[in-house]
């Protein structure tokens, strides 16, 4: 197996005598009898070995880091020339990754202008805060180092392009909320937690049997809860081989290791690591002067270090997080009398560390607290609530996604998808929180077709985290959609090339396409999507009004926010839960007879369809009721409230051509619940009749249908209870006063609709 990754110690001493350093402070001494420094002619060989084994091998690409002791001891010159050796001899033959790696004590302008002449990154230790960094590297003489290396660390905030990252080595003793958060503040790219190099011989200092768990556990908590805005290698190691895919860090994985040391005397070594293990651990016998990298790769040891599960003790091979912790790093499995065939010293920090992050980004499952049922029940419920049912459609989508992956052969949107969760799972959140997804999703596990949308999905996920992405995305009734931003227009193409970068995005090979942003409703409290770009929102048994015209836009922008007003002012009850989940509005073409007309789709949480409605009152009461199906449609994926075998039907008033379904007759009723509060709140602000009527009618209607599900035999225990909160509700409105002519009517009214019901039954 080729070697991918050097590291060329360009010298042997340090600057600073850091107590935890496994150079100077472990089993292996070999540094005395080393130069200190690197020659020309020796760099000269390093690059020639190099060269010749890309060139056998043919690597696209290998990674360089310039590595100690302290690099920067070798001067600026010395530098620079091993530098310029390394790109005039890797060149032309590979793309070169290169970088240094220091302590940043000596880190100046001058150096920064030569890495950045020759694209050389820079990494720096720093252990935390001043105290935590201050606990070991300090100076021979005790002075701190921590004033310094900040200096260092803020000339390379001001160069972004060369800013790599800090690598931390963890010490118990310190708090890990303010090691991270110190950390985290000075913006780097990427954080190594590093583990203390130990063995069976000589084993970390540990306060507890899992202390080093304990402690990046914390970490873990406040990174997740803090959006994962710093990456750090560990936990995204742990992230992706959990879900198959390769480790970022020796320390963790199954993949063979690629990585070879060239010391100052230009012997090969293996990774330095082993030098806590016992006086030559990492020693090869081989040098740069007449050994090839090839003759390396055969040596025993890098060989033992190649054999994935296979070479591990048995113990490692039986545990259940084998793919994420591999064994720990090799150095760390070391014992007098077996050598490395052991579990890691760390392996209970391992299993924890890894047990404890599998489940914690594990598909959460979820259950409503009986508070929340209650408020439901009753037919309302606030932010909280809405919120808890919001969190199940979340992790639903997630797991219809996975479920369409599953089904189709692994695609390009899925791995951007992925990574993307790794990085910006919030910009993966607001994508898969859309309404249609699910609705997509569902489609395609029922009937199939339709799986290349997915990289629709993580286009838009990728747009919205600004991160840099090309893919290949799919159109489908004859728009290239992105959801939660709109569509491109572009006639009879159906597969184009989505190319986004910083949150800028093109067709790279439809220029001409056009765009139609996804335009919003906004009033006070609240801001929903005007979705009329999703070509999955004709799931709601009406017809969809196509794109809409800038005035039609502006007309639902009006009426839009003077019906939010009348919910604030005359239906507080309601306007809470729709604040929480209320995300859409889909308009609807006007229907052919006149009237109004509104739908609410079981897959598609948040959204509400509604045709252009006569005011803005009509709009309220259709938002309010069409909500309610909506809450109870979620409390449904995750409760039976109806058992799934009562195959009984019933009249329905509101649905007069068949009757209907036990479940089907709850959610009417639960609608109409809000329909009989939305007239007897309005009878009293209207001076027209019908408010009054309305409200006799559906008190009396839903009352009827209550007794019907009561009756039925067919609700579930936490039915019954549903029903009863229901119940509970109504109850007091039919003791209101209505006039003797109200009450006529809707008895009319409500005679009519059964004698229609059986007309077209026959």
């Amino acid at each position: 197996m080729p070697f991918r990754q050097f590291v060329l110690k360009v010298h042997s001493r340090c600057d600073l005598a850091c107590d935890h350093c496994y150079v100077y402070e472990h089993a292996d001494q070999s540094w005395r009898s080393r130069p200190a420094v690197m020659s020309d002619e020796t760099a000269a060989w390093a690059v020639t070995r190099i060269a010749e084994h890309v060139k056998s091998h043919g690597l696209a690409q290998v990674h360089v880091v310039l590595h100690g002791g302290e690099p920067l001891l070798a001067g600026h010159g010395r530098l620079g020339r091993l530098i310029a050796e390394l790109r005039g001899g890797l060149g032309g033959l590979c793309a070169l990754d290169l970088r240094v790696h220091t302590n940043g004590v000596l880190l100046d302008e001058r150096f920064l202008d030569l890495f950045e002449e020759h694209d050389v990154r820079v990494g720096v230790s720093l252990d935390g805060d001043r105290a935590a960094n201050d606990r070991h590297r300090r100076y021979a003489d005790g002075r701190s180092s921590y004033d310094r290396v900040i200096r260092a660390v803020e000339r390379l905030r001001r160069r972004p392009q060369l800013y790599a990252g800090l690598l931390c080595t963890i010490d118990v003793a310190n708090d890990p909320g303010a090691v991270y958060r110190a950390l985290a503040a000075l913006e780097p790219p990427r954080v190594d937690f590093l583990l203390p190099h130990a063995t069976w011989d000589s084993p970390p200092s540990r306060p507890t049997p899992t202390a080093y768990a304990d402690w990046l556990i914390e970490i873990f908590e406040i990174w997740s809860a803090e959006g994962r805005v710093v990456p750090v290698r560990m936990f995204e190691s742990i992230l992706r081989t959990s879900r198959g895919a390769p480790s970022l860090t020796e320390s963790l994985g199954l993949e063979p290791a690629d990585l070879v040391v060239i010391e100052t005397d230009g012997t090969y070594e293996q990774a330095d690591s082993l030098k806590v293990a016992y006086e030559g651990a990492p020693a090869t016998g081989l040098e740069v002067f007449h050994h090839d990298l090839d003759a390396v790769a055969r040596h025993t040891g890098v060989l033992a270090r190649q054999q994935g599960l296979g070479g591990l003790c048995a113990t490692c091979r039986a545990c259940p997080v084998v793919d994420s912790c591999g064994g720990g790093l090799y150095a760390h499995r070391y014992r007098t009398g077996s050598g490395f065939a052991n579990p890691s010293v760390y392996s209970a920090d391992l299993f924890k560390l890894i047990t404890y992050i599998r489940r914690r980004t594990a598909m959460p499952t979820h259950s409503v607290p009986a508070a929340t049922m209650d408020a439901l029940s009753a037919g309302f419920g606030d932010q909280e609530d809405v919120r808890c049912l919001a969190a199940a459609q979340r992790t639903m989508r997630r797991a219809l996604l996975a479920g369409v992956n599953a089904h189709e052969t692994p695609t390009a949107g899925w791995e951007l998808l992925t990574r993307l969760d790794d990085e910006h799972r919030d910009a993966v959140d607001a994508v898969l929180d859309h309404p249609y997804v699910r609705e997509w999703a569902v489609r395609c596990l029922r009937q199939g077709g339709d799986a290349g949308y997915l990289a629709n999905i993580a286009g838009a996920a990728a747009v919205r985290a600004g991160a840099v992405a090309e893919i290949a995305i799919t159109a489908v009734d004859g728009v290239f959609h992105l959801p939660t931003l709109g569509a491109f227009e572009a006639g009879s193409a159906t597969t184009a090339r989505l190319v986004a970068e910083g949150g800028r995005f093109s067709l790279e090979d439809l220029p001409g396409a056009v765009w139609h942003p996804l335009r919003r409703l906004t009033a006070e409290g609240l801001s929903v999507v005007l979705e009329d770009t999703d070509p999955h929102r004709r799931c709601h048994g009406h017809p969809v009004a196509g794109r809409l015209t800038e005035e039609e836009a502006a007309a639902w922008q009006r009426v839009f926010a003077e019906a939010w007003a009348l919910i604030e002012s005359d239906h507080p009850a309601y306007a809470s839960g729709l604040r929480a989940g209320l995300t859409t509005l889909v308009p609807l073409d006007p229907p052919a007879g006149g009237g109004s007309a509104s739908s609410a789709a079981r897959n598609a949480f948040g959204a509400v369809a509604v045709a252009p409605p006569a005011d803005p009152a009509t709009l309220a009461l259709l938002l309010v009721h069409e909500f309610q199906h909506v809450k109870l449609g979620a409390v449904l994926d995750l409760v039976d409230l109806c058992d799934p075998t009562h195959t009984g039907l019933y009249y329905a008033p509101w649905r007069r051509e068949s009757p209907r379904p036990l479940e089907a007759l709850l959610q009417g009723v639960y609608a109409h619940l809000a329909v009989t509060d939305f007239w007897r709140v309005r009878r009293h602000r209207s001076e027209d009749g019908p408010g009054e009527v309305q409200f006799a009618l559906w008190r009396e209607q839903t009352a009827r249908a209550i007794g019907d599900l009561d009756g039925s035999g067919g609700l579930t225990p936490l039915g019954a209870r549903f029903v009863s909160g229901i119940r509970r509700t109504l109850e007091p409105w039919l003791d209101e006063p209505v006039s003797g002519q109200a009450a006529a009517a809707a008895a009319e009214l409500a005679e009519r609709y059964r004698a229609e019901s059986a007309a077209l039954r026959r």
